[in-house]
């Protein structure tokens, strides 16, 4: 019987206790001491979003299905927790077992968005392991990274002992065998990373350098142990094997970010919008098999209960066999009284025609992502989306009886003006007036409403726009305004809302994610100073940040404000993840002159993910 690692008096005195219980439905329950491999999953962020991480969900079923191993779980304490650890001194501990994270062989940590990095000291700390991968010893567990952001590890390489590149389903079991082999013959930390070195897709930072040119750009990165390998290649799960997916998905105690059982379609996406990490990242476009999706929907609603599911992808609309799944799970779903969700679908008829069958009774808002008010600049950023298709699709949904619409934006892109800018709120306008123009007074129910928001763009590594500059807070605050007055100026002002990002939190993701080695004594200075929950707008403290950034010598004029040289080397050159960097510098030069690149389906454009099976690649060839 587990003992809890915390007292029922502490339990009663912090929010939520039941973050730090385990024991949830669906949960896995391994001896701690019965399997060779133990292993820890992190979010690094509170329990409630880390719950709905369907990354954590697939890697934990993969290790609890290997007979060798056992996983659980811990997630970032919220802040009265952290401060009574803090004060008692009780190592961070896992949620199933209660057993103190330092006890496991793996502590895996999944990035998903730049800003949890001081979150990730924070798990550290807590669990009383030294902070600097080179200051472990071999009692500590091998800290492995993964995830979005691991596609540019470098700003947070320090801390780490490995990064995983790519899908867990690929390579994780033979991390499994290296870590049971290597315990069995008592191999030391450094002979134990070697041997990890030598699975593909794996890169340990120690056993590289980067050497900096005087205009502080990098010269050269290179290895530095005969294990490291010179490119690191992106492991990409060939989705018509059978892979490991949560089919008795956790239920968490504490209502999660997304309520509902998450079935994901597809991976990648033929889209090629030039500002999008996850639509390079991911390719080629691979779709599940039909039948798989079936039953994993029927079986994670019935082990959940979840009154919800969620087709989840990065353009819903591009899985191939939507509509015959959608025969199955309208009246499955139907007669059971359960939601579909259907995010990431195009402004177009079928979108319109699959809304409209799963909206049938109760009719939600509709959201689309025009990303760009004039059509120059999304041609330039290669959306794909004219402003007739826009409206068009406008048109059909007010018909078909909608009254609300989401519009997503982004601010600061390359080569916007403040025409572009003002565009915005001359499209949310145009918009409404087809409302008023589609569907006759006596029908209306109120006014409609026209919600348009803006984020402010961040290039992103192993994107055609790596080599953009960055604009700074104070320019996104005055587009922002430019936006706002358009909004105000509008003939249908009442049904116009409008709502912006942090433009701070931006420019801090912005440092984060194409920063270099050198990043990283500036996240921990951060993290000394009291900074974590940094994604968080409430608990952002911007100005410990750049103390932090002048005390270790970090500027955004270096890392932010300047447009990179076409030939110069960015700290995750060495990652390969099938799209070259040739095709992404010719899209780079295609953006500049506003020409548009067809999506994956109309035309094959040589990007080079073809290296990877399956998926649009060979649609036509198998």
């Amino acid at each position: 019987m587990r003992k809890n690692a915390l007292s029922d008096e502490i339990l009663m005195a912090v929010e939520k206790p039941a973050r730090y219980l385990g024991n949830e439905y669906n949960a896995y329950h391994k001896d701690f001491d019965e399997y060779p491999v133990k292993a820890v999953f992190c979010f690094p962020d509170v329990y409630e979003i880390g719950t709905a991480n369907l990354g954590m969900q697939i890697i934990y079923e993969q290790f609890n299905e290997n007979p060798e191993a056992m996983c659980d779980r811990v997630y970032s304490p919220w802040f009265d927790l952290d401060k009574v650890l803090r004060e008692k001194k009780i190592p961070l501990f896992a949620v199933e077992t209660q057993r103190p994270v330092r006890d496991f062989d793996l502590l895996l940590i999944t990035l998903s968005y730049e800003m949890c990095y001081t979150n990730v000291l924070q798990i550290l700390d807590l669990s009383q392991i030294p902070l600097l991968s080179k200051d472990r010893t071999e009692e500590d567990p091998i800290i492995f990274g993964g995830g979005a952001c691991a596609y540019n590890p470098e700003p947070i390489a320090d801390f780490f002992d490995v990064f995983y590149i790519g899908e867990s389903e690929t390579q994780y079991d033979q991390v499994i065998e290296v870590i049971k082999k290597a315990k069995k013959q008592g191999l030391t930390r450094l002979q134990t990373l070697e041997a990890l070195a030598d699975i593909e897709g794996l890169y340990i930072p120690a056993f590289y350098e980067a050497f900096y040119k005087e205009d502080g750009t990098i010269g050269s990165f290179l290895p530095v142990n005969p294990h490291a390998k010179e490119k690191v290649k992106k492991q990409a799960a060939d989705m018509r094997k059978d892979l490991p997916y949560p089919h008795r998905p956790l239920v968490p105690y504490e209502r999660g970010m997304m309520d509902r059982a998450s079935l994901e379609v597809m991976r990648g996406c033929i889209r090629g919008c030039r500002f999008c990490q996850a639509g390079m990242i991911y390719r080629p476009q691979r779709n599940r098999d039909l039948d798989f999706l079936k039953q994993a929907a029927k079986d994670m609603l019935e082990a959940t209960g979840y009154e919800e599911i969620n087709l989840g992808s990065l353009s819903s609309s591009d899985y191939s066999e939507l509509k015959d799944l959608l025969d199955f799970l309208v009246p499955y779903c139907e007669e059971r009284k359960i939601n579909i969700g259907i995010p990431s679908l195009r402004i177009d008829a079928f979108s319109l025609d699959v809304m409209s069958r799963i909206q049938d009774i109760k009719k939600t808002s509709l959201t689309f992502a025009p990303e760009a008010g004039s059509q120059r600049l999304r041609d330039i950023i290669n959306k794909g989306l004219t402003e007739e298709e826009i409206l068009e699709g406008a048109r059909q949904a007010f018909s078909g009886g909608w009254n609300k619409v989401k519009l997503y934006f982004m601010l600061g892109q390359p080569m916007e003006t403040d025409d572009d800018v003002s565009a915005i709120p001359v499209l949310a306008d145009k918009i409404a007036r087809v409302y008023y123009e589609t569907v006759p007074k006596e029908m209306r129910q109120g006014k409609c409403q026209i919600q348009a928001s803006t984020s402010f763009f961040v290039p992103k590594p192993m994107t055609p726009f790596q080599w953009a500059a960055m604009q700074s807070s104070d320019e996104f605050i005055r587009k922002a305004k430019l936006v706002k007055e358009g909004i105000l100026s509008q003939l249908n002002r009442k049904s116009l809302i409008y709502h912006y990002h942090d433009d701070h939190q931006t420019e801090l993701e912005g440092l984060l994610a194409r920063g270099d080695r050198r990043v990283g004594k500036t996240i921990l200075r951060a993290y000394e100073k009291g900074c974590i929950y940094d994604a968080w707008n409430e608990h952002l403290k911007y100005e410990l940040w750049l103390q932090a950034m002048e005390e270790t010598g970090v500027t955004f004029d270096f890392y932010n404000y300047r447009e990179r040289e076409e030939d110069e080397i960015f700290p995750w050159d060495f990652i390969d993840i099938g799209v070259t960097k040739g095709f992404m510098l010719k899209e780079w030069r295609k953006a500049k002159q506003g020409l548009t690149t067809p999506n994956c389906r109309e035309h094959c454009s040589g990007c080079g993910a073809a290296c990877y099976p399956g998926g649009v690649c060979y649609e036509n060839k198998d």
